[in-house]
């Protein structure tokens, strides 16, 4: 996906393994962007401020680039996480890391997992694996994330309601 909205909307299902899903996505025309590697990411927050509000900051590391993420609530959908989203490169993370220390944040959350990019022209697909199972990411607009779940043959019931966030707490991991 070229242009990023600055509304994230996608959907996470759960899926067995990620393998068998490369070879899905390339037939329905997706190419990958970055192979399977390693992301780690990093939840800051300053006395639950961030966290009270339903909003999120993140910086992550994945495919030899930094990034900082603010994410605001969530807008109530019954199959899609739909919330406000700004992203941008980040230059140097260490300023970064003491620049959020000095304005009172702190690391809440760290979380690893691998992996991997796929692109098409609507849709952004990410296939993850983390310490509690394998995960397909579809990120765009609503129709052609719908369309994209259905082609690949897996049903609403897949969908993860949960961020990783969410996921890495109720795995003892937060």
């Amino acid at each position: 996906m070229k242009h990023k909205s600055p509304i994230e909307t996608e959907l996470k299902l759960r899926i067995p393994a990620t393998g068998p899903y490369r070879a899905l996505l390339e037939a329905l025309g997706f190419h990958e962007v970055h192979p399977a590697q390693a992301e780690v990411s990093v939840l800051w927050d300053r006395n639950g401020e961030l966290r009270a509000t339903g909003s999120a900051l993140r910086t992550r590391s994945y495919a030899g680039q930094s990034r900082l993420t603010w994410k605001g609530p969530k807008v109530p959908d019954p199959i899609l996480k739909i919330r406000p989203e700004q992203e941008s490169g980040i230059e140097n993370p260490e300023a970064l890391d003491a620049i959020l220390r000095a304005l009172g944040y702190a690391p809440v959350l760290r979380m690893e997992k691998s992996r991997a990019v796929w692109e098409r022209a609507e849709l952004e697909a990410c296939l993850d694996e983390t310490p509690f199972g394998c995960y397909l990411e579809l990120e765009g607009e609503p129709q052609a994330i719908r369309a994209a779940m259905e082609s690949l043959g897996l049903a609403p019931d897949r969908a993860e309601p949960r961020s990783y966030p969410e996921l890495y707490a109720a795995h003892g991991l937060g």
